[in-house]
């Protein structure tokens, strides 16, 4: 079992107002990675591309999380985590501000690829930071960077998807740009200097790719989490055609996936403190019941969006202690690890999109989505449990006297293993 290199704690007066300004660059980054969705009928009208091809500016941020997050996160190992984190924001601000700025679908496509470059390695960073910050609440404190992200969902996309609809779509990408200048403000006030870690360098960043239990992890995201968002990539016509939702009472039921998603995340900070592991497991089997769950609820407008909230709600409560486990156990090379969990989620996103569309192309109907994401839940909890085996046998062997020790001491004994 790889140990867990501590890092010295940082010393702050106000951890809170650190911690909110590292949630301020999430609720910038969860604003502009779904709110192209609401607004991708005026983008594509005004630079005269179709529907389907507009769908590529989704594919092109996501496909810049998961070429930024482990790329970023290695070429900034050596950099002062507080400069890498300002430096992170300020490009995410300025790909929002080229976004707004493109002339051509194809220069606004690579924009929104630039725009997700920073996204994994900034909430990986960030979460690092906040565990220093906060050492005996670490999954609260990852929690609330968390909180930026899942808060998007229920204010900031609506607000700049409104926004876009009345003021063009560009000034939604401007809104997001301002959202990102004042979030590096905020940053640079109220976060202290952090260093990097002692000794640390690309290639030992590079080095969690050779660490069984990081890969194990990493995969336990991407296909646990692609259930989840097999049902929210169609929640939209899912609503419309089966639970009897207007096309105006839908942004209400994604506002109710977004409160799920809120809650469920400080509940999952919470309970990661405590049990790393069984938090995982836990919000995962959640997922499961709850998906299956809707396959039947989702019939009834009123039970359709109580199943949403608890879809929001169940998936969320993973998200802290899955970024925990990977801080856990990628010993000396936490950036990779936690900007790495990022990528693993737009991967899960990509599956659970795909695997979604290929049994609504099937004929199987708007519940089969659910169905296809239940199992994908079993497959995360699998790899899980493939990660506790391996874990179990490369830890090093308990001394006879172990019963005897003090609580104080079994306290000691790392989160990762619990």
């Amino acid at each position: 079992m790889s140990t867990v290199v501590a890092a010295p704690p940082v010393r702050t007066r106000t951890p809170a107002w650190s911690l909110a300004a590292l949630a301020l660059g999430g609720f910038g980054i969860g604003t502009t990675e779904f709110a192209t969705m609401g607004v991708l009928p005026d983008v594509t009208g005004d630079l005269g591309a179709s529907i389907p091809t507009g769908g590529h500016l989704v594919s092109a941020y996501a496909l810049g999380v998961v070429v930024g997050a482990p790329l970023l996160a290695v070429l900034g190992a050596r950099l002062p985590r507080k400069a890498l984190l300002l430096a992170l924001m300020a490009a995410f601000a300025v790909g929002n501000g080229l976004s707004a700025l493109a002339p051509s679908f194809g220069l606004l496509e690579l924009a929104r690829f630039g725009s997700g470059l920073p996204h994994g390695a900034y909430f990986g960073i960030a979460s690092i930071v906040a565990a220093e910050l906060v050492p005996e609440r670490r999954g609260r404190a990852v929690a609330r960077v968390m909180l930026g992200l899942t808060v998007a969902n229920i204010v900031g996309v609506p607000l700049a998807t409104t926004l876009g609809q009345h003021l063009g779509w560009r000034s939604t990408y401007w809104a997001v740009a301002v959202i990102g200048a004042v979030a590096v403000a905020a940053i640079a006030r109220a976060v202290p200097a952090v260093p990097a870690a002692d000794g640390a360098s690309p290639a030992r960043e590079l080095g969690a790719l050779r660490r069984p239990l990081v890969l194990l992890t990493l995969a336990v995201g991407a296909v646990g989490f692609g259930g989840f968002f097999a049902v929210y990539s169609y929640i939209s016509p899912t609503l419309t055609t089966l639970s009897g939702f207007s096309e105006s009472a839908v942004p209400l039921a994604l506002a109710l996936f977004g409160l799920g998603m809120t809650v469920g995340t400080e509940a999952g900070g919470r309970l990661a403190d405590r049990f790393v592991v069984g938090t995982i497991v836990t919000g995962m089997s959640a997922t499961i019941v709850v998906l299956l769950l809707f396959t039947v609820t989702v019939h009834n407008p009123v039970t359709a969006g109580v199943t949403i909230f608890l879809i929001g709600a169940s998936g969320s409560l993973t998200l802290p202690a899955l970024q925990t486990r990977l801080m856990d156990v990628a010993g000396d090379a936490q950036g990779l690890a936690a900007a790495g969990n990022h990528a693993a989620l737009n991967i899960a996103n990509a599956v659970g999109a795909y695997l979604g569309g290929l049994v609504l192309a099937a004929g199987y109907g708007y519940t089969a989505p659910a169905v296809v994401g239940a199992l994908l839940g079993v497959g995360g909890l699998t790899v899980l449990g493939v990660s506790r085996a391996v874990e179990r046998r490369t830890a090093p062997a308990t001394p006879p006297a172990r019963s005897a020790e003090s609580p104080a001491a079994r306290s000691a004994e790392s989160p990762a293993a619990r």
